[in-house]
């Protein structure tokens, strides 16, 4: 089976647990507390990715100071090797805002892990790849227009496009340009609506598969996930869960599609496995299933 090159951040989440509510410009509010964890889009998804043992590189700039040695000693620690070498600029970090209900807000600093250089891609073996991961984050630094002349000189590589909230912010000309790598959208309800302008899923799919001819997926939280591959539109049910906290939901979800999808599973039953995950992590405090908690999905 060949690799998932999974392109992207790998940075330390800075959780922060509050005890209500997001403050309001000059209100105080308590927090209940906080924690460090390995995340970011492309970690996240590779684990997914990892727990499913579809092989895969994870291929991320790790940069300097506390942050970035966080980052370096947490992948050594569970084996995990990028190979770009160590760019001479800080790594970033996400402070994650999580409410009393699970609902959690980002603030990025955004350092070295986003920012990719051209030279970078010459590192990897393309024989050893069929696939590739990107999200938004990293199109919309203005190094983004590395990654995507990369995929444009390897169209044989199948694209998973996840760009969360971003795509409403990168430059138009280099979203047309990934549009036409036709590659696998993954959104939220929200993120389709505001890219798309239309009024509902459905239309806003059928938008989308008219710019990339090819599949849209759309999660939709407790709802479950929609997609249209342009003949067959589907609603895959949810599974209940109980909300801890919904960072790396996402990512999960799509790394799970992935995953799924190079085992041999169909677009349906793909959805349905990640379903099943991005439920476990949304019940789970951080963006990871331990190895155990995902053995117990039986999904192997």
């Amino acid at each position: 089976m060949k690799k998932v090159l999974v392109i992207g951040s790998a940075v330390v989440d800075v959780i922060v647990n509050l005890a209500d509510h997001l403050p309001k410009t000059g209100e105080d509010v308590h927090v209940k507390s906080q924690s460090l964890s390995l995340g970011g889009c492309a970690y996240n998804v590779s684990d997914s990715i990892r727990h499913f043992q579809v092989p895969y590189i994870l291929f991320c700039p790790i940069g300097t100071g506390v942050y970035g040695n966080f980052v370096r000693e947490e992948l050594k620690r569970r084996g995990i090797f990028s190979p770009i070498p160590t760019p001479d600029e800080e790594n970033g970090c996400c402070y994650c805002f999580v409410e009393i209900t699970g609902e959690r807000s980002f603030v990025c600093y955004h350092g070295a892990e986003y920012r990719f250089k051209k030279e970078w891609f010459s590192i990897l073996s393309l024989q050893e790849i069929d696939s590739v991961y990107i999200c938004g984050l990293e199109i919309e630094e203005s190094t983004g227009l590395n990654i995507v002349e990369f995929l444009e000189e390897h169209k044989e590589l199948l694209i998973y496009f996840a760009p969360g909230p971003r795509l409403t912010v990168i430059d138009p000309s280099l979203a047309d340009r990934i549009y036409k790598l036709s590659p696998v959208l993954h959104l939220n309800e929200t993120e389709a609506l505001a890219v798309s302008k239309q009024a509902s899923v459905s239309e806003a799919a059928r938008f989308l598969y008219g710019k990339t001819g090819n599949t849209v997926i759309v999660t939709l939280g407790e709802k479950g996930c929609y997609y249209f591959d342009g003949t067959r539109e589907e609603i895959i049910p949810p599974n209940p869960a109980c909300q801890a906290d919904t960072i790396g939901a996402g990512d999960s979800h799509i790394g799970s599609v992935i995953a799924c999808r190079k085992r041999g599973d169909t677009l349906p039953e793909a959805i349905r496995k990640a379903n099943l995950v991005s439920s476990k992590v949304v019940g789970t405090v951080g963006a990871l299933l331990d190895d155990h908690e995902f053995e117990k999905l039986g999904l192997l």
